[in-house]
Order: structure tokens, then C-alpha cells, then sequence
């Protein structure tokens, strides 16, 4: 059985990586499976999936990728179609009613629809919105990566067809990956406890307040933190470390290709941010043994730590509070196996189990 993949731009982390990892996946599980992306930037390179046809069509905007892929799915016939990200998705289910495919189709989306779809009267993301209004009925499956999700588009669109199911987070190759060597002095020869954190450098990250948070507790505590990432707020986020006199707590090491074993040697995990679809990196974190600190913000964090049952949640925007979970987690850190229970919902099993009930396979 043939089953194609969309994804609209290469990248390392996020909605791409989630999606390679459904495709291997349906691979093993006898499927012959095409992953095709829309854009793969220069900078990176995709790569090599044993097993997988991976096309790229070379298209950095959504919007013109019709062509293709109405080309595509007349010449190719795929029996079932998996879409990702909200723009593209339109895209995807407009194709499929031109080029009147027969697939089974379903569609995910990543980010909360207030977040999406705020825009002002006639501004793009309304426009984008109506779109998906259009053409929404033609997906089998219609799939958030978060209940509360699920329940903004349901809300928005005055129905009941928008439903959850989760990203494969844990798989045999992250348990593998997070135990690889590591080069990083905070977390080879460890004399205080480490946070790290991970993220895009952006203001929605929220790594400011982080940041503030760590000014109160290292007041009372010997403790280190490290963020993972790269991003436009770099100069201002190493600015405040500079002006706070913390340089020697606090470090932004830049991007990594393999996120896993720093939060494997770390002890706590904070996400900082204001807004989220669902947070991979808080469950992979959970995944590698890091007690959880996480802002209570929309879609995501709650649901993820069922309340506070796996972690400790903070509200936002609120630096000492910030530091009040950061403690607590140190004076009661989550034992490595209360958190594997936690995350079994994001294994492979669980999430194909959920693929086969919604596209009768």
C-alpha cells in the first residue's frame, strides 16, 4: 500500500523530524512510503532514509506547490495521504479534490489555531482560515497534536471532526541517541545541578523570564543552565546575561544536532514559552529522565504532565514563580521511571495503534 508524506520545509527539529519519524514507522509496517518536502534549505541536508522515496520539490512557499503536487498525486495514486502544517494542508486537500484522488487523507496541525489564525479581517491568516472552512470535509482525518487543540478548530469551525492524536516522540532510536558521548564541561564533570532548555531564539520562547527566573535562584542555589538554540533574540538574550553578571551560570551553546544527550545529563527541563501546539522537546526531556518545569500556557504543557503529575507548571510571563518551580523541582525531582510512564501515550505503538482506528487500516 502506498503512502505519501507532505511536509513543507526541511529542518532539524519540529514538524519536519515528527514526520520522518511517522514515516518510518508506516515503513515498518510494510508500507511503501514517499516523503515528499516542499523546500529543503541550503544550509541542510536531508538525510539518507533507508526504505523511503524522499522528493523535493524545491518550492520555498506553499502557495506554489499546486502544480506539483496535483501532478503528483494524478501520475502517482497514493492509497493514503499524511499532511503537516496548517498553510500546507489547505493546499494538500484543494490538490486532491483537483486532481480527484481517491486517498485516504489526514491532516495534522501543529499550532494553536489562535496562534494561526488571529489575523485581522481580509489579512492572509484570515483568508487561510476561510480557505481551510472550504475544504476541510474532504480529509478522513483531521488531526491536532493536542486535545485542547482539537478543541480551538473544532470551536472555530462549529464542529466535531477535529481530533487528537499525538506525535511519535519515543522511539528506539532516541533512546539510543540520547546516550551518545558529550563534549559539554557543565554536564561532563558536573559540580552543581544543570537546567537545560531548547528552542528557537524568539521572543514566544520566552527565554527572558528563564533567564530573570535563574537571577532568583541562584540567590539560594549553586546551579547552571544551558539553552539550546539559535534565533533572532541571540544578541538580546546574551546582552541581559551580560548586564545580569551571569556569564558564569548561564550559556547559549547554539543550535545542536542531537538534543537528546544534553538533556540526558541534565536534571531539570524548563520550557519557557508562551505558547505551544504540543511541546516535543518537554516530552523528550521527560523521555532522557529531566524533572519538568513548564509555563501553564495554551495547548500543550497541562496536557503533557496531566496537570502536575509529571512535572511542575508555572503561569507566564512570571520570572519568580518561574523560580519557585525551579526549586521545587530541585528539592523533589520525578524518578526516571514516574516519567516513562508519563510519555507512553507519544510511543510507536500507541500512535500507529491510533492511525490504524481513525484510517480503518
Amino acid at each position: 500500500m502506498k503512502i505519501t508524506f507532505f511536509t513543507a520545509r526541511y529542518s532539524l527539529t519540529g514538524v519536519p523530524l515528527a514526520q520522518i519519524r511517522l514515516a518510518k514507522l508506516f515503513l515498518s509496517k510494510g508500507y511503501n512510503v514517499d516523503f515528499i518536502l516542499g523546500y529543503v534549505p541550503k544550509d541542510l541536508t536531508v538525510p539518507k532514509l533507508d526504505g523511503i522515496n524522499v522528493i523535493n520539490f524545491n518550492h520555498s512557499r506553499v502557495l506554489t506547490m499546486f502544480g506539483m503536487i496535483i501532478k503528483y498525486l494524478k501520475n502517482t495514486k497514493p492509497d493514503i495521504i499524511i499532511s503537516a502544517e496548517d498553510h500546507l494542508n489547505t493546499v494538500v486537500l484543494t490538490s486532491a479534490r483537483i486532481a480527484k484522488s481517491k486517498a485516504k487523507i489526514s491532516v495534522s496541525f501543529r499550532i494553536s489555531a489562535t496562534r494561526v489564525y488571529r489575523g485581522k479581517f481580509l489579512s492572509k491568516s484570515w483568508f487561510m482560515q476561510k480557505a481551510l472552512g472550504l475544504v476541510y470535509h474532504r480529509a478522513d482525518v483531521l488531526a491536532c497534536v493536542s486535545k485542547d487543540m482539537a478543541k480551538e478548530y473544532n470551536a472555530m469551525y462549529n464542529t466535531e471532526k477535529f481530533t487528537s492524536i499525538y506525535n511519535v516522540i519515543v522511539d528506539l532510536e532516541s533512546k539510543s541517541r540520547k546516550k551518545e558521548s558529550i563534549d559539554e564541561p557543565w554536564l561532563i564533570n558536573k559540580t552543581s545541578p544543570v537546567i537545560i532548555s531548547a528552542g528557537t531564539l524568539t521572543k514566544r520562547k520566552g527565554f527572558h523570564i528563564l533567564i530573570m527566573a535563574m537571577k532568583e535562584v541562584i540567590k539560594t542555589v549553586d546551579i547552571k543552565l544551558i539553552i539550546l538554540g539559535e534565533g533572532y533574540q541571540r544578541e538580546i538574550l546574551e546582552n541581559m546575561i551580560k548586564d545580569e553578571n551571569m556569564t558564569s551560570c548561564i550559556k547559549l551553546v547554539g543550535h545542536k544536532s542531537n538534543p537528546l544527550k544534553y538533556y540526558y545529563h541534565s536534571d531539570i527541563y524548563v520550557l519557557s514559552s508562551y505558547s505551544e501546539g504540543l511541546p516535543n522537546v518537554l516530552v523528550e526531556a521527560m523521555m532522557c529522565g529531566c524533572t519538568p518545569v513548564s509555563t501553564d500556557c495554551p495547548t500543550g504543557p497541562r496536557e503533557v504532565l496531566q496537570e502536575e503529575k509529571y512535572g511542575y507548571l508555572v503561569p507566564m510571563h512570571d520570572p519568580k514563580a518561574m523560580a519557585e518551580g525551579i526549586k521545587k523541582a530541585l528539592q523533589n525531582p520525578i524518578s526516571p521511571e514516574h516519567l516513562a510512564e508519563g510519555i507512553k501515550a507519544f510511543t510507536e505503538d500507541e500512535v500507529f495503534a491510533q492511525y490504524e482506528k481513525v484510517l480503518g487500516l
